[in-house]
């Protein structure tokens, strides 16, 4: 696979601030492509297809939006928990596109369909396997509204599929990672292995997102891979509790969008031993590897929100339930206030007790405790007694932001990752279009 030189010179693909590119191994009965349509204008890379050549089992999260994109739609008719292919566009959200975007999708997956069937009858193997279009998944993202530029797309479905390698080098998964992305900055990859009984397993993530995340996942697309073999049921069962968790504990700009979507493929090529209860002691270490690797991805997400300069922290501990702490922790991430004033460095601890009244719990005033950082800066309804501002001021330069909240009332905890809202956030979005 060519690695599109475009996407490397493009001034917004960077690394991340969380850290060097990291190598994601490749996953037995994946192949993966990615090309341009056009769609943006300027060559890059704007449609992606993971294939798997023997399908794979999966399981699949998306927003609670009550407008959802054509994809989305599409996605929840497939009642089959087996598939053959995933297809992912950007620049065109293909949400609010009436009928005429449902027929293009249609139109892209009898496409598909076809050129994937005789990339079969190509095969070594030399059987011809039909592909369905119900085997197929379909992921947008971008422009709501706009005419589905169905098309262009259709039109380099051959040559994505021409160009599916099953090599999965660091610059595939770069390349695939690149071609998801919108308004973000830079690719974002994760990995992490396991183990099933005796077989390693390995898992490979990939995620894009930028703005308008919020719980339920917003304008995000994560995509998951693994070499294990698990049920598509259990998948699902493991990938929702990980969401809560990961995904759903993110916020930028407390906005929900329409195309969210979380999903894992399964090839089962590790051919660990066939698991047949979602309770399996043998699954605990992959849902922990599943988990690392998904709040790896969510907090990327974070970090690299539109405009953002600082990754914050938010942790509610002491709450009387999770749903208490959870509340409040949205509540001030959520709050412009309290992220303007993390963008100015100014530690105007206020404004966290002002998110804390409207959160609507019912807290103990006496008995809340504020951090920054290690810095206590409130308790017993009123100012820290060694409370100092130029301490705070310092550590409000740094790049990384930790706000404990301690109601003193319970033990449930809930963490929230955030990033502050700057001038930039105002510049892309009001420029989102052109």
């Amino acid at each position: 696979m060519t690695l599109n030189l475009k996407n490397l010179l493009n001034p917004k693909v960077k690394m991340s601030k969380m850290g060097e590119f990291q190598e994601l191994r490749p996953i037995e009965g994946l192949q993966i492509s990615a090309v341009s349509a056009d769609l943006y204008g300027d060559g890059r890379d704007d449609l992606t297809l993971f294939y798997f050549d023997e399908g794979a089992n999966f399981g699949a999260v998306y927003t609670n939006s009550k407008v959802t994109s054509a994809s989305i739609n599409w996605n929840l008719k497939i009642k089959r928990h087996f598939v053959k292919a995933l297809m992912i566009n950007t620049k065109n959200a293909n949400t609010f596109t009436g009928i005429k975007g449902a027929q293009g999708l249609k139109e892209i997956a009898q496409s598909l369909s076809k050129s994937l069937t005789l990339k079969s009858s190509q095969s070594p193997k030399g059987v011809k396997e039909v592909v369905k279009i119900t085997d197929l998944l379909f992921a947008s993202t971008g422009v709501i509204g706009e005419d589905f530029p169905y098309l262009k797309i259709k039109n380099r479905i051959p040559e994505l599929v021409k160009k599916l390698r099953a090599e999965q080098n660091k610059f595939v998964w770069f390349k695939a990672a690149s071609a998801i992305m919108t308004t973000d900055t830079r690719p974002k990859l994760a990995y992490e292995e396991c183990k099933i009984g005796n077989k390693l397993i390995k898992i490979s993530g990939i995620a894009k997102g930028s703005g308008m995340i919020a719980p339920n996942m917003a304008t995000m697309l994560s995509f998951i891979f693994t070499d294990a073999n698990i049920p598509s049921v259990f998948l699902k069962s493991i990938l929702k509790k990980v969401t809560a968790t990961t995904f759903n504990s993110i916020t930028v700009d407390s906005d929900t969008s329409t195309n969210d979507m979380v999903a894992i493929f399964a090839t089962g090529k590790a051919k660990n031993y066939k698991v047949y209860n979602v309770l399996d002691p043998k699954l605990l270490d992959f849902e922990k590897a599943l988990h690392r690797l998904a709040l790896n991805l969510a907090k990327q997400i974070v970090v690299d929100g539109e405009g953002a300069k600082k990754f914050v922290t938010v942790q509610v501990i002491g709450a009387r339930s999770l749903v208490m702490a959870k509340n409040i922790g949205f509540s001030i991430a959520n709050s412009p206030l309290v992220k303007t004033a993390i963008a100015g460095q100014d530690p105007n601890w206020g404004r966290i007790i002002m998110a804390i009244g409207k959160s609507g719990e019912n807290v103990h005033v006496s008995k809340i405790q504020i951090k920054f950082g290690n810095y206590l800066v409130a308790e017993q309804g009123k100012i820290a007694k060694d409370y100092n501002e130029n301490d705070l001021k310092e550590y409000m330069k740094w790049d990384s932001i930790n706000i404990e909240v301690n109601l003193n009332i319970g033990s449930a905890f809930y963490d929230v990752y955030t990033c502050d809202l700057t001038r930039d956030y105002i510049d892309i979005n009001a420029d989102y279009r052109n």
